[in-house]
C-alpha cells in the first residue's frame, strides 16, 4: 500500500537514495543539477529551501515526490507544481492521486486559489495526470526551462482551487 503524507527533514537520506535511483530515468525532464543534489546533504538543502513537499511512499522507500513552489500569498494565493513518480511505480495512477491529495492541502492547508503547472511539449504522460486532476491548459512558453542541455518549450496549465475571498488572517 501506497501511502501519501507531507516531507519533514528527517526524509532527506529517503529522498537522497529516490533521486539517485531515478537519476539516468528523470534527464530528459529535469534540469541539470550537480552531484551534490543526490547526497543526503544536498536533499536536506531543498528540504529547507521553504517549497512545501508530499511524498508517496512504499513502507520506508520515497516513490513519489510533489513540490508547491514559489507560493504567494495575499490577493494572488497561487503555487507552482511539480512531481515525479519513481520508474518502478508509473502508470498505477499513483501520480495523480499525489497531485490530488497536493490540491486538496493547497486549498485546505494553505489558503491557495490557484496551482500552476508546466510539461514538456512531449511529456503526455503528465499531461494526462494534470487532466484527470483538473487543470486546463492555458498557454504555451516557448524556451521556458533549461531541461537537458537546452531550453525546452512548455504547455502550461492551471487548476483553480476555490473562488472565495482570501482569508483576511
Amino acid at each position: 500500500m501506497i501511502d501519501i503524507r507531507p516531507a519533514t527533514p528527517d526524509d532527506a537520506p529517503a529522498l537522497a537514495a529516490a533521486v539517485m535511483r531515478n537519476r539516468d530515468r528523470m534527464r530528459p525532464w529535469e534540469p541539470y543539477r550537480p552531484q551534490g543534489y543526490y547526497t543526503v546533504e544536498g536533499q536536506a538543502q531543498r528540504l529547507a529551501d521553504g517549497a512545501k513537499r508530499w511524498f508517496a511512499l512504499d513502507r520506508e522507500a520515497i516513490v513519489g515526490v510533489a513540490t508547491l513552489s514559489g507560493i504567494a500569498l495575499g490577493p494572488l494565493r497561487s503555487a507552482s507544481l511539480g512531481y515525479w513518480i519513481d520508474g518502478a511505480y508509473t502508470g498505477r495512477g499513483l501520480a495523480t492521486n499525489l497531485v490530488d491529495e497536493v490540491c486538496r492541502a493547497a486549498r485546505e492547508q494553505l489558503g491557495l486559489h490557484r496551482i500552476e503547472a508546466g510539461t514538456l511539449l512531449d511529456n503526455h504522460a503528465s499531461q494526462r495526470v494534470l487532466a484527470k486532476s483538473g487543470f486546463e491548459r492555458i498557454g504555451t512558453a516557448p524556451r521556458y526551462l533549461h531541461i537537458d542541455g537546452t531550453w525546452r518549450d512548455h504547455y502550461l496549465f492551471q487548476r483553480i482551487l476555490h473562488d472565495d475571498a482570501p482569508s483576511q488572517g
